[in-house]
């Protein structure tokens, strides 16, 4: 079947080939710059560290250009770039890691580089069916209620077990059982953003017209917003107060944080009412002032964002608690790296604790500097930008939302994440996507990609070709 020459658009699967090369280049020169510096010489575990963006880069590659031939040609070689880069840096840690164990006569038992290479490819094969098996991201309007539940389910799952099978570091929010743990709340945040999106798109209407007036006037101009009724915008609400309930009961302010900007953008977007940020500013301030004055977590993690030097008290000396020590780590981190850093192995970032997970934006920012560090930051910024782009091109409300939201997640979480161990913001343990350590947070950001490739298929597929169609009218 030949395709007319108005509906041949560039597919750009060429250039996205071209552009993983070239991070797969990139991963492979920085694994090689950690093993001289660390070894002295380059050993065959480089072909190990090769071999992993280069398989995930080829198949998900082949499969985009068997499947989604109009994806947004970008946002792949990002992802396998940040997930390399995320490789070398965990691998780097364990061998600093393992040092540090050789020097105190301990030996190291529990590398995370080999897991995250299980992870990755887990995260893949999610990838894999989520894209072949959602041919039109329409679809999953239909089952928005189903998935909002899932959602809830996987949310309310860690606060009612035993703590001795969720509980990490105060937050409840882990499943383990025999050795294997996930946080489920890594895959709840998307769920509840399909149904989010599809919510909204079904009630926009009446979200934007139908309501009362909240405001006052000056000189006959109407200053306020319109409330929804609260028929209309109960549900919504009530999932979102059994979001917030479920994660503060968690401890998982951090997650519980994400949700509420996500509702507010995905609310902001469906109606163009700048009047529901200010809603959703003042919740946030409520919410947060309420949170410090009932839970001594939060108060722990604002004393310690306000006075990370501040020296122990009596208590804390006598209990061996030092609640600052992680925050004054990375700090200490990102202030040896500078400008340009140490070079990659060359510093001490498995001085800072969780170094593979929650602060190891601290890891890079020693090593590769703050110039590295911004690198890495305009890559995520890039990845947003064109899931941005593509929820702006789609045809359809639901995939502008979807799209949205996914994007927003990224972002938001990026955000709190630099927030919180550069001290812009209190601390709150979230995972940087594709780049710490951890299973669930690599497989979730998998799927998001999944779902915002398949939108970004629909924004730039000719309006004539339907999706099942696509494939078999799109030259190789």
């Amino acid at each position: 079947m030949t395709v007319p020459a108005a509906l041949k658009i560039p597919t750009r699967r060429g250039s996205e080939l071209l552009m993983l090369v070239f991070a797969v280049l990139l991963v492979v020169a920085a694994e090689a710059d950690v093993e001289a510096t660390r070894d002295g010489h380059i050993s065959s575990r480089l072909i190990t560290y090769a071999a992993v963006p280069i398989v995930v880069g080829l198949v998900t590659h082949l499969v985009i250009r068997r499947v989604a031939p109009y994806a947004d040609p970008l946002l792949l070689p990002i992802v396998v770039l940040l997930n390399g880069l995320g490789l070398v840096m965990i691998h780097r840690l364990d061998l600093g890691l393992k040092q540090q164990a050789a020097q105190s006569g301990d030996t190291f038992n529990n590398p995370a580089a080999p897991t995250q290479v299980v992870w990755t490819a887990i995260g893949v094969a999610l990838f894999i069916v989520l894209i072949v098996l959602i041919r039109d991201h329409r679809v999953l309007q239909r089952y928005a209620y189903t998935l909002a539940l899932a959602g809830l389910f996987f949310l309310v799952l860690p606060a009612v077990l035993p703590a001795s099978m969720s509980e990490v570091n105060g937050a409840r929010i882990w499943i383990r059982v025999a050795g294997f743990s996930i946080q489920p709340g890594e895959f709840a945040k998307i769920l509840l953003t399909i149904f989010g999106a599809a919510y909204l798109v079904a009630k926009r209407d009446v979200l934007s017209l139908a309501g009362k007036r909240v405001g006052f006037s000056i000189r006959s101009r109407f200053i306020g917003f319109d409330l929804p009724r609260g028929r209309d915008f109960g549900p919504l609400l009530l999932a979102w107060l059994l979001c917030i309930a479920v994660l503060v009961r968690g401890r998982d302010l951090g997650t519980s944080l994400m949700f509420f900007g996500l509702f507010v953008v995905l609310l902001y977007v469906a109606t163009e009412r700048a009047g529901w940020v200010v809603v959703g500013i003042a919740l946030f301030a409520v919410g947060a002032y309420l949170a410090y004055q009932v839970f001594g977590t939060v108060q722990t993690r604002v004393e310690v964002w306000l006075h990370p030097f501040a020296p122990l008290t009596s208590a804390q000396l006598a209990q061996g608690i030092d609640p600052g020590y992680q925050l004054r780590q990375s700090l200490f981190s990102l202030g040896t790296g500078g400008i340009f850093g140490s070079g990659l192995g060359n510093g001490h970032p498995e001085l800072v604790p969780l170094p593979a997970t929650d602060f190891i934006v601290s890891a890079f920012g020693e090593e590769i500097g703050l110039f590295g560090l911004v690198g890495i930051l305009v890559l995520y910024a890039l990845f947003v930008v064109r899931g941005i782009a593509s929820a702006l091109a789609v045809r359809d409300a639901f995939g502008k939302l979807l799209a949205m939201g996914l994007s927003f997640l990224v972002a938001l979480q990026l955000f709190v994440v630099v927030a919180g161990v550069t001290r812009l913001l209190p601390e709150t343990g979230l995972t940087t996507p594709f780049l710490s350590y951890g299973g669930s947070s690599l497989i979730g950001s998998y799927a998001l990609l999944a779902l915002l490739l398949r939108v970004s298929d629909a924004a730039r597929r000719p309006a004539t070709v339907p999706p099942a169609k696509a494939k078999e009218t799109v030259p190789a």
